[in-house]
């Protein structure tokens, strides 16, 4: 099982497929537009990946520019985008505490699934890396702009059981103001023996064996969804 920082590195054709098969529902769209319709907006996303938020909010979007640290996150987004016959998202490497961005310049900026690495690999400063992120989001904030980050609630559960080493960054988001509720994005895998490849390549041989154990082709998601005004 690789490490987060080794997934951004090396392996982004495997994250696609891993992202492709989540909310299966079509829950994200809808839960973003309920804080903040994309519609007509100018937005800026934050750790954008290969694209797993861009691709749909840039099809409704007035403006969309897509950052992330990672080059070779951005090689694969390029490639999904041109897929998805979208070729007007922007797309910069920058480091989400500090973009070449100018202030006031967006009605949304938002971060999926990314975010939390601020604080993940921050050490003991980490709650000053977090508001470092918070602080850069709200300079490229217009007033009355909307901050939004969607973060991992658990996966394998039904029910909310965020990971333990995100949970005092959860609760820090709320003593900095962020609103939040949680809701499903499960996966859908064609077979158990698709589920067990790439979910057990991610989530390592416990979530292998309950794959196995449950013959599961919907595995379960839960993702929150944390938002804040300028």
């Amino acid at each position: 099982m690789p490490t987060e920082k080794e997934v951004y590195q090396y392996h982004a054709d495997l994250y696609e497929r891993l992202i492709l098969a989540e909310d299966y529902q079509g829950n994200i769209e809808k839960e973003i537009a309920k804080i903040r319709d994309p519609k007509g907006l100018d937005i800026i996303e934050l750790g954008a990946g290969t694209g797993r938020l861009t691709r749909g909010l840039a099809l409704k979007a007035k403006s969309f520019i897509a950052s992330d640290a990672s080059l070779h996150m951005l090689i694969k987004a390029r490639e999904v985008l041109t897929n998805f016959n979208l070729v007007h998202p922007t797309l910069m490497v920058a480091d989400m505490r500090k973009t070449p961005l100018s202030s006031e310049s967006a009605d949304v900026v938002i971060a999926g699934w990314s975010f939390c690495y601020l604080a993940v690999w921050g050490g003991d400063h980490w709650q000053e890396e977090v508001d470092l992120g918070i602080n850069e989001a709200m300079r490229l904030l217009k007033p009355g702009g909307t901050m939004i980050l969607l973060e991992s609630f658990g996966t394998g559960t039904e029910h909310p059981e965020p990971p333990a080493h995100l949970t005092d960054y959860l609760d820090y988001l709320t003593q900095k103001g962020f609103k939040s509720k949680w809701f499903r994005t499960d996966y859908h895998f064609p077979s158990v023996d698709h589920a067990d490849e790439i979910a057990s390549f991610f989530f390592g041989q416990e979530m292998s064996d309950k794959i196995r154990r449950n013959h599961w082709t919907i595995l379960p998601e839960c993702t929150a969804i944390y938002w804040l005004g300028k």
